[in-house]
């Protein structure tokens, strides 16, 4: 009996192989782009980390989250159109990537708040 000649290629949960390179490759490249971003160094020859607003990063972060959730809701429609371009893995991928990131989002909020709530309760 030879097994060789039967090749199975994994499909795991509709992610073939080509796809998970691709999220790979990505990672990578964020990656790169955060170490170069934090690589600067100054005249004095200390590294310094770029200056970044908490309103600006707040509302780029909320920004993030409301573009993976429309992006969803729109895989969301397309698949239950019919489309063909739309498979059920990759729409069920972006509304848990949605849903995670709203969670966090609630979960940095309830931090916020707590932490106001204990610096308008410290006695001066």
């Amino acid at each position: 009996m030879h097994l060789n000649k039967w090749r199975v290629q994994v499909n795991i949960g509709g992610i073939d192989k080509s796809r998970i390179d691709a999220m790979v490759a990505q990672l990578k490249a964020a990656a790169t782009k955060m170490e170069a971003g934090a690589g600067e160094v100054s005249r004095s020859g200390a590294a310094t980390t770029p200056k970044l607003d908490f309103a600006d990063a707040l509302k780029s972060s909320l920004d993030q989250v409301n573009a993976a959730q429309l992006s969803s809701q729109q895989m969301g429609q397309k698949f239950a159109m019919g489309d063909d371009s739309v498979s059920m893995s990759d729409m069920m991928i972006s509304m848990q990537k949605a849903s995670i990131s709203f969670q966090t989002t609630v979960q940095v909020r309830n931090k916020l708040v707590s932490a106001y709530h204990d610096i308008m309760n410290m006695q001066i």
